[in-house]
């Protein structure tokens, strides 16, 4: 992944009479990172992609796509730019390939060579001659992909790309995403509100409520950022161990016992210590394994009940 920043947002705003929408959001995207976008229904994300390719007018700020302003150099920045809004629209009594012949008219420089390069990129091969109402729901989302990579891109922006897929297909999607991502260094705005998909596809995640920013954090961060862990420890003499952990961590912290495992959350010297402990006193240890938090966990606990406020 580059750290090149493609997409630069800063203080982005929209307002429409007294309500605010979206509010200062500010964020940057670097080369070859594919970026989540997630908030509650209702929490500005449509809104922000929207003022992003131009299709709502930005009430304060800047979105600049390789430099350029999206208000003031609107076709230079569009040309930046590949976008699919949920289900992408083909004309379905035709062809793939001739989709794709039909939308290469609207771009400069988009041959049958990068055509062909394209439905390779996403897998297109066997199928690319067949009219699309021949497809299934995830075909067209290659489809749509590969219309949406044509004139070669810096940025992809996919707003619940992922609707109406099977796992089949979501698994297909998330792979092909990744894989744009490293091998042609594309940046990859995803918004979805599956989170196991999003802990799964993206490097980073931004999370936005009641259109304002909350965090934006590397997910490896997000779903493991706390001091302590949560440690589950499965010994032969549980309600013994309980009374030696007492002893070591504060009082305020909680134990939870099912059968013979315990939990426990520990500081990684807590965990040594523990152990040590346990073995000392002649309590049998038969594992040990952190428990950590999902995307899902984090993104409850940020967010609380997730509810349109």
């Amino acid at each position: 992944m580059g750290t090149t920043s493609v997409v630069q947002i800063r203080n982005l705003t929209k307002r429409i009479g007294n309500k605010t929408l979206v509010s200062g959001l500010t964020f940057d995207i670097p080369k070859g990172e594919v970026f989540g976008f997630l908030g509650p229904n209702g929490a500005g994300k449509t809104t922000t992609i929207r003022m992003m390719v131009g299709l709502m007018k930005i009430t304060e700020g800047q979105v600049l796509i390789k430099g350029k302003d999206v208000e003031k150099d609107f076709e230079a920045a569009m040309t930046e730019v590949g976008a699919i809004v949920e289900n992408p629209e083909m004309y379905k009594f035709i062809s793939g390939y001739d989709n794709l012949v039909h939308f290469s008219r609207m771009h400069k420089n988009v041959g049958k060579e990068r055509i062909d390069e394209v439905i390779r990129l996403v897998g297109l091969e066997n199928r690319i001659h067949d009219k699309v109402k021949t497809y299934s729901l995830g075909m067209r989302q290659r489809l749509g992909l590969a219309q949406a990579l044509l004139h070669k891109p810096s940025v992809l922006i996919l707003d619940e790309p992922t609707n109406g897929l099977d796992p089949a297909g979501i698994r297909e999607l998330r792979d092909h995403l990744r894989m744009l991502a490293k091998q042609e260094g594309l940046s990859v705005i995803v918004s979805s509100h599956l989170l196991s998909e999003m802990e799964l596809m993206c490097d980073r995640i931004a999370v936005i409520q009641n259109g304002k920013l909350i965090d934006v954090k590397p997910v490896r961060e997000m779903v493991g950022e706390e001091d302590q862990t949560v440690v589950s420890f499965d010994v032969s003499n549980a309600e013994e161990a309980v009374k030696l952990m007492q002893q070591i961590v504060d009082q305020q912290t909680d134990i939870t016992v099912q059968a013979d495992v315990v939990e426990v959350a520990l500081t990684r010297d807590q965990i040594a210590e523990v152990n040590r402990q346990l073995v000392l006193a002649g309590i049998n240890v038969y594992g040990i394994r952190t428990v950590t938090k999902s995307l899902e966990d984090r993104f409850l606990e940020m967010t609380g009940s997730g509810q349109i406020v």
